[in-house]
């Protein structure tokens, strides 16, 4: 809601006409109205006199509309590395009270997800970098907890089979599916996740409930190599990866699936091309997890001027197909990484 509907609304509620309005601000009439029909705006140095003739505080004169302010936390989110504490409280204070508004409570309850997601993440780096200034500076530092807070940071593998296993989130899609059979992005979640935990048993009757959905059998064959991976049939899960290339060359998200498998397995040069295809093969605006995926495989092979190369592609892609500045968050990560990078050619 614009300032000038909000003058309309706040002038309503005081049951006062615009004249009257208009003669405790010493303007005309015809200027209140082009203010409410939002043709003009009122001078700077009323909005002091608005607050006091309304009872309100000045922010109030520029509140905005539900859709608006959920737009601008989707900017934010987007766009800052780090939410500072006051404004991360007010747009949870905000998206809280959307929660029992039917019209928008699903879509306040995803956000609150993205934003506490979004502050875990900053919270994570923030640890991740603290935890390794300790290491760095006493490489043999005794406290116990040393290792297990740069790896719960890095939400890395710990080696103890109760924090790394995936079991509630598992429990939660099974039970997810009893109300919603056929749901294929929670048949997509918890087959994944079973095939993390090495469950492969226990994975394939899922798979064959996402085959019986139409449209899905590239995925179904990427992840019935999966399990011939796993039971140690490295030959006819190959075969069945490139099946899943073979029957469905038009997908660009096989190819990528494909890559992530060779690039596990060493197989560098198969990955590289896959996941090149994977990002050409696509129209704007295209996603660049494929090229996100090339710059690691060249950081591995100490291939750094290329990594460099691929993080310039992932800016280009930013700036062309989703109109990031320089100033976004996405392309200032970028920078960093390659500035990293550079450190590594010197």
């Amino acid at each position: 809601m614009g300032i000038g509907k909000q003058i309309k609304f706040y002038r309503l509620r005081k049951s006062v006409r615009q004249e009257d309005l208009a003669d405790y601000l010493g303007v005309s009439c015809q200027a209140v109205s082009k203010w409410e029909t939002e043709y003009s705006m009122p001078d700077i140095t009323l909005l002091p006199r608005l607050a006091v003739y309304f009872g309100i505080a000045i922010d109030d004169l520029f509140r905005v509309s539900a859709e608006e302010q959920l737009e601008r936390i989707d900017n934010a989110l987007l766009t800052h590395h780090r939410i500072d504490d006051c404004t991360f409280q007010s747009y949870y204070d905000f998206l809280d009270g959307l929660t029992d508004d039917k019209e928008h409570s699903c879509r306040a309850h995803l956000t609150l997800a993205a934003l506490l997601n979004h502050r875990a993440y900053s919270d994570h780096c923030s640890a991740i970098s603290h935890a390794e200034a300790a290491l760095m500076q006493d490489p043999d530092l005794q406290h116990e907890d040393a290792w297990p807070m740069l790896l719960e940071a890095h939400q890395g593998h710990c080696g103890d089979e109760w924090l790394d296993n995936h079991f509630t989130l598992i429990e939660f899609c099974k039970s997810f599916l009893k109300e919603h059979p056929g749901n294929f992005r929670c048949l997509y979640a918890l087959i994944e996740n079973l095939l993390a935990d090495r469950r492969y048993l226990e994975a394939e009757p899922y798979i064959d409930q996402l085959a019986a959905l139409p449209g899905r059998m590239h995925q179904v064959l990427i992840y019935r190599g999966d399990v011939l991976y796993g039971r140690g049939d490295l030959p006819s899960a190959i075969e069945c990866w490139n099946r899943a290339v073979d029957e469905h060359p038009d997908r660009w998200q096989t190819f990528c699936d494909r890559a992530d498998r060779f690039k596990k397995l060493g197989r560098y040069e198969e990955a590289l091309a896959d996941y090149e295809h994977c990002f050409v093969m696509q129209s704007s605006p295209r996603l660049s997890d494929g090229l996100f995926a090339k710059a690691q495989v060249y950081e591995q092979l100490g291939q750094y001027v290329n990594a460099i190369a691929e993080h310039e592609r992932i800016i280009a892609c930013y700036q062309d197909d989703f109109n990031l500045t320089e100033e976004s968050e996405s392309v200032r990560e970028q920078r960093r990484e390659i500035a990293r990078l550079a450190k590594k050619l010197q």
